[in-house]
């Protein structure tokens, strides 16, 4: 039996939550819910005006910006890694768990939640 779908923040843009939504639902197929995972990320960092480069540029570039932590960019590249193996068909890479999987997805969670969910939150409390 799989999770219960979960629902993504409309604070979240569009294209990047279509990513995290599509991962979320693809949980059973992880090595398309790794790649879905990477896409969400790249998607909000280049909603964050972050559009040159490589992804792997794109996040050391978000650390640099401080728009993500250090500890956050690790786990960035991590997932990034995870779906370069799926997307490029590694013979030594092997095929991710569903537990990859859901940790991708988790990642890409906290991100929406830093970069939007409460900056949305807190503009709204706010008053702004």
């Amino acid at each position: 039996m799989w999770p219960a779908a979960q629902s993504v923040d409309e604070a979240v843009p569009a294209r990047a939550k279509d990513f995290l939504e599509q991962a979320v639902k693809s949980l059973q197929a992880p090595a398309g819910a790794v790649i879905l995972a990477a896409s969400s990320v790249d998607a909000m960092l280049k909603e964050k005006g972050l559009k040159e480069g490589s992804l792997y540029k794109r996040i050391d570039t978000a650390a640099q910006q401080h728009l993500i932590t250090e500890e956050m960019a690790a786990w960035a590249h991590e997932v990034r890694l995870g779906a370069n193996d799926q997307r490029h068909a590694d013979d030594d890479a092997p095929l991710p768990s569903t537990e990859d999987a859901q940790q991708a997805i988790e990642f890409v969670q906290a991100l929406a939640q830093f970069l939007f969910v409460l900056p949305s939150r807190v503009a709204r409390a706010r008053g702004k």
